[in-house]
């Protein structure tokens, strides 16, 4: 038996927001499959992946934010009004082989931190805008940012995935398969006294606006060519989140030298005003159908009273 809320209802549901909700859905892998214990992405597995290549040789990686817009490090565009040599791929699992599902895109233009100098500096930060936008298939899709309130507490297990070098001045071999590495995240307080360097007179200074993840014993680590892409975590809804973006380390996988990201949340205010409309995670956050519900059983019971 079906309740006829009537015209006046749906209007209001409407005029809420909750009717129609066209609400981006973020986050979500359709071919999650992955490799376990493995270096190897499985294909399709991180459809947000992004590969920068300026004149057909990959820089830079980077993420799918929505259907016109590219997340990455400000370092990738050293002069965001030189575009014409950038071409964006989505949908791309293997450097040299073929790849059936991708799509590719020229860059409209670069907005970077206005305070950005170099990468140690912070606000290592790009959002690139596509030339057209893309649409959603099973290999490509958005990753969800979180809102300024969202944690990554220490420990918290994430994944970087990139084309960049295996191991320093290591080129990735063979057809460039698309790699994957679990890490865990590092404290501020943590990686500060990591990078302490006794020798030097300018310590290095991990910022409020970085996040750090690697092992205090190294072995595992983002490294050049990863420049621009995805650090992320899968909340407790199932959702991804890209808690950082890779942006700068002291060699590759060092001990006591773990990757410095830019930290994604410390910018919610610059992707906001940028990206009109975007919408951001937090642990409050509640997606359409959930409102919808909530909203309709409310209503239901206010009429059952009458």
């Amino acid at each position: 038996m079906f309740l006829n809320l009537g015209i006046p209802v749906i209007s209001v549901l409407t005029a809420m927001g909750f009717w129609n909700c066209d609400a981006q859905v973020c986050g979500r892998a359709p071919l999650a499959n992955r490799i376990v214990g493995g270096s190897a992405a499985q294909e399709g597995a991180w459809p947000w992946q992004v590969d920068i290549q300026i004149n057909k040789s990959h820089v830079c990686g980077g993420s799918i934010i929505a259907k016109d817009w590219v997340l990455s490090a400000a370092h990738c565009f050293p002069n965001p009004s030189a575009l014409s040599f950038y071409l964006l791929y989505m949908g791309r699992y293997q450097l040299n082989g073929v790849n059936q599902f991708e799509v590719s895109r020229s860059v409209r233009r670069v907005v970077v931190p206005s305070k950005y100098s170099s990468p140690d500096k912070g606000q290592d930060m790009a959002l690139v805008q596509l030339a057209s936008p893309v649409n959603w298939t099973d290999q490509i899709q958005p990753i969800c940012l979180p809102d300024m309130g969202t944690l990554f507490p220490g420990g918290t297990l994430c994944y970087v995935t990139g084309w960049g070098n295996i191991k320093e001045g290591v080129s990735l071999p063979g057809p460039g398969t698309l790699q994957e590495v679990e890490v865990p995240i590092i404290g501020q307080a943590s990686c500060q006294s990591m990078f302490q360097v006794q020798s030097s007179s300018d310590t290095l200074q991990i910022l409020s606006d970085m996040i750090c993840a690697g092992f205090q014993n190294g072995g595992k680590d983002s490294c050049q060519g990863d420049s621009g892409g995805p650090l992320m975590c899968r909340m407790e809804s199932g959702i991804w989140v890209q808690a950082g973006v890779v942006s700068f380390g002291l060699g590759c996988a060092r001990p006591n030298l773990p990757g410095v990201y830019s930290k994604v949340s410390a910018f919610s205010d610059f992707i906001r005003q940028n990206i009109p409309g975007i919408q951001l995670y937090s642990h409050a956050s509640t997606n359409c159908t959930t409102g919808l519900m909530v909203l309709a059983n409310t209503l239901l019971l206010m009429l059952l009273i009458k």
